[in-house]
C-alpha cells in the first residue's frame, strides 16, 4: 500500500509553541469512500487560530487531540474520485489533515478556478483571509467615505486586504505592523496613508493620537493586548469595532486582565462585534468574484510568504508569532502541473 506523511500534535504547548510540539509521522496513504475524494496537498495554510486548537478541551471547544493529525486549509489535487462533481485533476480547497495526501467529504471541499489567480491564493486573497477581510469590513466595520479605519496586523493576509478595501471605500487608512519592510509595504505598495511600527515605538498611544487626529471611526483588530489598549481612547462616537483576532493573547498562559478601558465604549457609544468567516460561508462566491475583479483590476495587491518543503510545515507556523511574513503565510508542498 502506498504511504504519505502526517503532522501530528505531539504535546500540548505551555506558552509559545515549539518544534517539539508535532511530531512527523508516515502512514498508510488513504482511500477515498463513497462521497469522498483523495487530494495531494499542493500548498497547505498556517494561520493564528490553530494556535488555539492546541489548548485542551477546557481552553477551546474544538481542540486537536495529543497523538492525533492537525488540520489546516489545504490546496489540492484531486487523484481519486468517489463523489458525484469532482473528478480527478480538479483542483479543490478545503479543511484538511496537515497531510501530503488526505481524504475530503465533497460537501466540504471547493472547487478552485485556476483561471482566478495563482491556486495558492485559495488560501489567501482569494481564500478564507480575503473572505474574512471583505464581510468583516463592509459588514461589521461598515466604513463610509471619509472615515479613518484603523487596522492592527495590517501586513498579514487579512489585515493588507482589510485595508485595501476601506481605501477604495474612501476611507482614510491607519494600520500598525512589526518592521520597517512592512511599513514601507503598506504606504508605499497598499495605499495606507500612515502606518505604526509598533515594535519601535515607546509611546504606542501617542503615535495612534498623531496618526489619527481626527479620531477612528472602524477599528478592524487583529491582535488584541497593548495595540487595542492604544486605540480604544481614540474611538469616535458611533465608531465599530470589528473583533477578528487576538494573536497577542493566544500564548497566554493565565487569563490577562481585561478586556480594558470598557468606559471609552460607553461614552463613545461604539458598537464591538466579534465576526467567524464560516458566518458568510452562503457570501463567499459574492466576496471572491469582487475580489478577484479587484485583483485583475490592480486595486488590490497581495504576497505570500512560502515556505518549501512540507518538512517545513511547523516552521512556518512558528513564524506567525514572529512576524516573520508579510502577507499570506504558506507552506508549498508539491508542484501544481496544470
Amino acid at each position: 500500500m502506498a504511504e504519505t506523511r502526517q503532522w501530528q500534535l505531539a504535546s500540548r504547548p505551555v506558552g509559545e509553541p515549539t518544534a517539539e510540539n508535532f511530531e512527523l509521522v508516515t502512514v498508510d496513504r488513504p482511500e477515498p469512500d463513497d462521497g469522498e475524494v483523495l487530494v495531494k496537498t499542493l500548498y497547505q495554510s498556517v494561520d493564528p487560530y490553530m494556535r488555539g486548537r492546541m489548548r485542551d478541551a477546557e481552553s477551546y471547544a474544538e481542540p486537536w487531540d495529543v497523538g492525533d493529525p492537525m488540520r489546516a486549509g489545504v490546496v489540492g489535487e484531486v487523484l481519486e474520485s468517489e463523489a458525484d462533481g469532482f473528478e480527478e485533476g480538479d483542483v479543490v480547497t478545503g479543511d484538511l489533515l496537515w497531510a501530503e495526501h488526505a481524504v475530503g467529504d465533497a460537501d466540504e471541499l471547493r472547487k478552485v478556478n485556476p483561471e482566478l489567480g495563482p491556486v495558492s491564493t485559495a488560501l489567501g486573497v482569494l481564500g478564507m483571509p480575503g473572505v474574512t477581510a471583505y464581510w468583516g469590513l463592509l459588514d461589521v466595520g461598515d466604513p463610509k467615505p471619509g472615515d479613518t479605519v484603523f487596522v492592527s496586523a495590517a501586513a498579514g493576509a487579512v489585515g493588507s486586504v482589510v485595508g485595501q478595501l476601506a481605501r477604495l471605500n474612501g476611507a482614510r487608512v491607519v494600520g500598525t505592523a512589526g518592521s520597517d519592510e512592512k511599513i514601507e509595504w503598506l504606504t508605499e505598495e497598499l495605499g495606507f496613508d500612515a502606518a505604526i511600527n509598533y515594535k519601535e515605538t515607546d509611546d504606542l498611544s501617542g503615535a495612534v493620537a498623531e496618526a489619527c487626529p481626527n479620531g477612528i471611526d472602524v477599528y478592524f483588530d487583529n491582535v488584541g493586548g497593548p495595540i487595542t489598549d492604544a486605540v480604544w481612547p481614540r474611538l469616535n462616537e458611533f465608531s465599530r469595532v470589528a473583533i477578528c483576532g487576538q494573536i497577542a493573547l493566544y500564548n497566554e498562559t493565565e487569563v490577562p486582565t481585561g478586556p480594558r478601558k470598557l468606559a471609552t465604549l460607553i461614552e463613545k457609544r461604539a458598537k464591538v462585534e466579534g465576526l467567524l468567516v464560516s458566518d458568510y460561508q452562503d457570501r463567499w462566491g459574492e466576496a471572491l468574484k469582487r475580489l478577484a475583479r479587484f485583483i485583475q483590476e490592480d486595486e488590490i495587491r497581495y504576497r505570500e510568504n512560502v515556505v518549501e518543503g512540507f518538512e517545513n510545515a511547523p516552521d512556518a507556523f512558528l513564524g506567525l508569532f514572529e512576524g516573520e511574513n508579510i502577507g499570506k503565510q504558506l507552506v508549498k508542498v508539491a508542484e501544481f502541473d496544470g
